[in-house]
């Protein structure tokens, strides 16, 4: 397999129907929500030509959640080094079903979530749609980036705290969390009696000579109260195939959780899971070909930024392919997402759904071919300048 199968045209992207594209008009590019621009792994492509050769579409066999839950075990094993039970593991239509799930589950009305801000918008969403309180707890910033505020966290929690919401990778930072400050986490957690669920969601994004680091493979202790959610959508671009799991990091966990009604989140489908597993049983050359790009893509919007838009605060994200752009100095007359959409035709997330405080940024994605990419900052870099 070689790395032509990235370089899609610009009016070849225009044409698909997915949320990316069709929110706004044709002459904006579509750099927002978080999927990726490149074609399925051709595993993923023949596991779905398979299905619709053999016209496939009724219920699954009883043993294809099973088969699911290994393949998640072997790849976490293979790729993260955390051995894990596949019995501890719930299928699901997405992360955000467990989240909510949990947050009923090991919360009440009124209890505390730790949230680290800016954040991926549906944690502070599944705050405030299950009435429980935001300890919002924003990262620190200083000229190498992003960090945990270890002293403030501790000054948020108190007697009604429940819960940690860890998103790691973080979304929109990019930062891979160090095992130190997981550590650290950890220890706080332990000493207030917290449940964390932990959205792993871009475990396989992370760049060279970084690695992730599940939370739950810390130690057995802090696993004992962690629910690691994950899928393979945003690594292998499948979102929109509706399947992720749920991993209990023991068993007494799990059986905690399953006291809420299972019935309530359905199941995902026979698609989604024959994708999936095809995804972590024989993805892994695709994906390291998609890092490639995506690495030369980081590294793209950094110098372009620096030499054309040094106004623009940026940090190299560690993972993930989304690029957390700092606009508070271009001194706009709108928030730059307004600004950008008007002004350069092109669609990016605004900063203020991931924290009030950050309504001078925008969240870029980076997922995309490097022609499309560069047309994208030029846009931006020609839209200021004028």
């Amino acid at each position: 397999m070689d790395a032509s199968f990235l370089d899609i045209p610009l009016d070849r992207l225009r044409d698909k129907r997915g949320m990316k594209w069709s929110r706004y008009g044709d002459d904006v590019i579509g750099a927002w929500v978080a999927d990726m621009d490149f074609p399925v792994a051709p595993a993923i492509q023949e596991a779905i030509d398979d299905i619709q050769a053999g016209n496939e579409f009724g219920y699954p066999a009883d043993d294809a959640g099973a088969t699911v839950r290994e393949a998640f075990a072997d790849w976490m094993k293979r790729e993260h080094r955390w051995r894990i039970d596949p019995d501890d593991t719930l299928l699901l239509g997405d992360v955000l079903q467990a989240m909510h799930a949990a947050i009923l589950r090991f919360s009440e009305p009124g209890d505390g979530l730790v949230v680290q801000t800016p954040i991926y918008p549906p944690f502070l969403g599944a705050v405030k749609a299950n009435n429980r309180r935001l300890d919002e707890n924003p990262l620190l910033r200083d000229t190498n980036g992003y960090g945990i505020d270890f002293d403030r966290l501790r000054a948020v929690i108190d007697k009604r705290t429940k819960m940690l919401l860890l998103c790691n990778p973080h979304n929109p930072t990019g930062r891979a969390f160090s095992r130190k400050e997981l550590k650290k986490l950890a220890e706080i957690a332990l000493e207030h009696d917290l449940i964390v669920v932990s959205d792993e969601i871009h475990m396989d994004l992370v760049y060279p000579d970084l690695k992730h680091i599940p939370f739950a493979s810390l130690g057995p202790e802090i696993a004992a109260r962690t629910i690691t959610l994950s899928s393979a959508s945003k690594s292998f671009n499948i979102a929109g195939l509706r399947c992720a799991v749920a991993h209990f990091g023991a068993p007494e966990l799990r059986r905690a959780f399953s006291k809420i009604n299972l019935r309530l989140f359905g199941t995902p489908s026979i698609v989604g899971m024959v994708a999936t597993q095809a995804a972590w049983r024989d993805g892994k050359q695709w994906l390291s070909l998609v890092r490639e790009q995506l690495d030369e893509n980081r590294q793209r919007v950094e110098i372009f930024l620096s030499a054309n838009l040094p106004e623009i605060g940026f940090h190299m994200p560690e993972a993930t392919y989304l690029a957390w752009l700092d606009c508070t100095a271009l001194e706009l007359d709108e928030r730059p997402q307004e600004f950008f959409l008007k002004q350069a035709k092109v669609g990016l997330n605004p900063g203020s759904d991931f924290s009030p405080a950050s309504d001078k940024f925008v969240r870029l994605n980076f997922a995309t071919p490097p022609a499309v990419l560069n047309e994208i900052l030029n846009r931006m870099s020609y839209a200021v300048k004028r």
